[in-house]
Parts: structure tokens; C-alpha cells; sequence
């Protein structure tokens, strides 16, 4: 692996201990896959920040780093609401270890918006082409499938790594040669919203870590496409997808035809929302992060009605500020709206034994993340779930 001159300082720690961990840890990947090079980096999106998923040993490795990042950097979702933690009963110890672990990453220089979304947020776009280095698996998938960006499947440490350093090794997703279709899935029915999830959850069983193409009967939405590559990289390992006609690669590349093809069928999709008598005490939406169509949609569908179940509605904290009226209208229902963490790495699910999702990605995590069973089903489902239908009759309190 070629490094430059000074690359090869910051290798012999001319420039401190910080950045001589950080690019060793790049040039080891780099060595593993058989990168040529380091590669300037747009931006890093940076996971390992819920104190329940990283604990004492993650926050004291953060803690002894120093330096400031060279390029845009943002974190995955933390382990609570930084500012309202309390309302999900989130012990003042957990709250205070959490604290410490995003303020060491402030003192990087990382922006502290904790979302799996940070393609949503104002002053960190991506566009085609860009290199990135990102760590959570649906960000991966978004950036990769839908913008047409370049990212690997980094860990935590290999993307704060990349951010303090401003490059990252030129390898796997980096190269055109690992962004062709290896498998060819058709799907057998037409699609709408909660079904790209299921689809996501049952493909990525199928597909494991390979890159697929889609021929679909529908076309997706953006947040559809979000679903499908969140729930992929869930149940599989998938880090990129093309869908013909739709992902922006599919439209300009001229892929040649995969040899191995995958039929899905209804009847595949149907069993992801088989309940099985199985009765939510938690419902809960948006994983990954709601976007504001999603939000929009959320408060249509609650306003006027009462929520009788435990209702969280997660969103970043910068869309939250941004769509108060949507905000609101949620919250007059009962239902909480919760920024910077989700119920996958949040320790305020593990007090529920069936949570009802919307998500194939969070489907497929909760159960071994929280020790709940999951139950499945379409944003209308999960809110007709918590509402038990009921609207809300003036003067009602909640």
C-alpha cells in the first residue's frame, strides 16, 4: 500500500498518538483488502455512540484521543434523548456516561446531531461519486444505493479514523470494479411502503453480504428505498443494492445480467407481518430516523386521537425543530417524539417483552438487541395498534 510522505510521518507518529492509531488502523484495513492507496474523504458518519452498545472500554478509547476531525463527521444515534432523557426513564447513570461519550466526540470536532439519517440534514450533503466513510449499516445503504456515493461498511473506529485523517483506504465499495450486481431479485407483486421493509428483511437473509439488483413492478419512494436498505443490512449484511430503472447506478451503468436470480413472492412478504397472537405493549416508528413525509404522515394519521399504548416516534433532533406543527400534532396524541437514539440501541425498550415496529431492520434487531419479541406492520397498523382506533373526543387529557 502506497502512502505518502506524509502519510508515512503520521505512520512513525510525527504528528501525535492520535493519528498514528487512527492511520494505522486505515493501513491495516487497507493491507487486509488489498487497497493501493488512501483516498480524500468527503465526509465520516461515525457509530459506536449509545453507552448501552460501546460501554466503559468504547468511552475511555474516545476519551483519550485528541485532535479535531478533517472533514464533516456526525454520530449514529446515542443511547437516549440528550435532552430528554428522563421521559423514558433512563437511569441518571446511564445519562451521565452517555453525556461523557458525546462530549469526547465534541471535543473532535464532531457535530453532535445524533441520526442514522445524516443525508437529511442541512450543511452535510452527499452527492454521486462522493467517497464517504460511514459506520451505520442503513446510512451505508442510502448513501451507496440511492445518492450513488461510495462508502465501505466501517466500523465505529475505521470511520472515526477516516474523519480525524480526512482519507480512508481505497478499497471494496471505493472501487467500480465491487459495485456490480451479483445476484438478480425479482419480486412477484407490487409493493407499497412497509412491504420494501419486509422485503428488505426476507432478501437480506437471501443475499447475505453480496450486491443485488432488483427488478421491481412498483416504483419506490426515496424513504422506501431507505426501508429496503436498512432492513437488507439488518437481516444480511448488504451495504449496496441497485433497483433497475430507479437507483441512480442502474440508470447509468449497463450492468450485465447476474447468473444467479432470486424470486420473491406475496406470500414471503406476508409472513414478516404474521403476528401470531403475539400483543405489542410498545409500538414504535421510525428506524431509521422518520424523515418529514414520514413525520407528516405520523401526524395525519394521530391527529385527533388518544394513543392507550406506549408510542415512540423517532427523528432527528434538527427535522424535530424544523416541523414543530408535525411535532405537535404527534404529541397532543400522547405519543412521544424522541431525538438522537431509536429503540434498537436505546436501553428503554429492554423494559418491554413485544414491541410493534415498522421497520425490517428494527424487526430483525430487536429481539436480539432488546430481548422483546417484534411484531411488524405499516405505519397505519402500528398507529391503529396504539390508538386501539379511538379518536380523541374535546376535552380529553392524555
Amino acid at each position: 500500500m502506497y502512502l505518502t510522505k506524509e502519510e508515512e510521518q503520521i505512520l512513525n507518529g510525527e504528528a501525535g498518538e492520535t493519528l498514528r492509531q487512527a492511520i494505522q488502523i486505515l493501513v491495516a484495513l487497507g493491507d487486509i483488502y488489498g487497497a493501493d492507496r488512501l483516498i480524500p474523504i468527503k465526509s465520516a458518519q461515525i457509530a459506536g455512540v449509545s453507552y448501552k452498545t460501546i460501554g466503559d472500554a468504547g468511552l475511555e478509547w474516545i476519551s483519550d484521543l485528541e485532535g479535531q476531525v478533517k472533514v464533516p463527521a456526525i454520530l449514529n444515534p446515542a443511547g437516549m434523548d440528550l435532552e430528554d432523557w428522563e421521559r423514558l426513564r433512563i437511569s441518571p447513570e446511564f445519562a451521565e456516561k452517555q453525556k461523557e461519550i458525546v462530549q469526547a466526540y465534541k471535543k473532535l470536532g464532531i457535530r453532535c446531531e445524533c441520526t442514522c439519517t445524516p443525508y437529511t440534514l442541512e450543511g452535510f450533503s452527499v452527492n454521486y461519486g462522493d467517497h464517504l466513510a460511514w459506520s451505520e449499516s442503513s446510512a451505508i445503504s442510502y448513501a451507496n444505493s440511492v445518492i450513488g456515493a461510495r462508502t465501505n461498511r466501517e466500523g465505529g473506529p475505521s470511520a472515526l479514523s477516516a474523519a480525524l485523517l480526512g482519507k480512508t483506504a481505497n478499497y471494496g465499495f471505493h472501487l467500480d470494479k465491487n459495485r456490480v450486481p451479483e445476484v438478480s431479485v425479482s419480486v412477484e407483486c407490487s409493493l407499497k411502503e412497509s412491504d420494501y421493509g419486509a422485503l428488505g428483511y426476507v432478501a437480506g437473509k437471501l443475499i447475505g453480504n453480496r450486491v443485488p439488483i432488483f427488478q421491481l413492478r412498483s416504483k419506490p419512494e426515496k424513504d422506501e428505498l431507505k426501508s429496503l436498505g436498512a432492513a437488507m443490512a439488518a437481516s444480511g449484511a448488504v451495504a449496496l443494492y441497485h433497483v433497475k430503472g430507479v437507483t441512480p447506478e442502474a440508470c447509468r451503468m449497463d450492468f450485465e445480467e447476474p447468473e444467479e436470480k432470486i424470486i420473491i413472492e406475496r406470500s414471503q412478504l406476508d409472513e414478516v407481518y404474521e403476528s401470531k397472537g403475539k400483543e405489542p405493549e410498545l409500538i414504535t416508528i421510525g428506524c431509521p430516523h422518520c424523515s418529514a413525509a414520514e413525520l407528516k404522515k405520523a401526524a395525519e394519521l394521530l391527529k385527533g386521537k388518544t394513543v392507550s399504548k406506549e408510542t415512540w416516534i423517532f427523528t432527528s433532533r434538527e427535522l424535530a425543530e424544523r416541523y414543530p406543527e408535525y411535532i405537535r400534532t404527534i404529541e397532543e396524541s400522547g405519543a412521544k417524539v424522541v431525538r438522537d437514539t431509536c429503540m434498537v440501541v436505546s436501553p428503554a425498550t429492554n423494559s418491554y417483552s413485544c414491541v410493534m415496529v415498522n421497520s425490517g431492520k428494527a424487526f430483525a434487531y430487536v429481539p436480539g438487541m432488546c430481548g422483546a419479541q417484534s411484531v411488524y406492520g405499516n405505519m397505519e397498523a402500528c398507529i391503529n395498534k396504539a390508538t386501539g382506533g379511538k379518536e380523541r373526543k374535546a376535552g380529553d387529557s392524555h
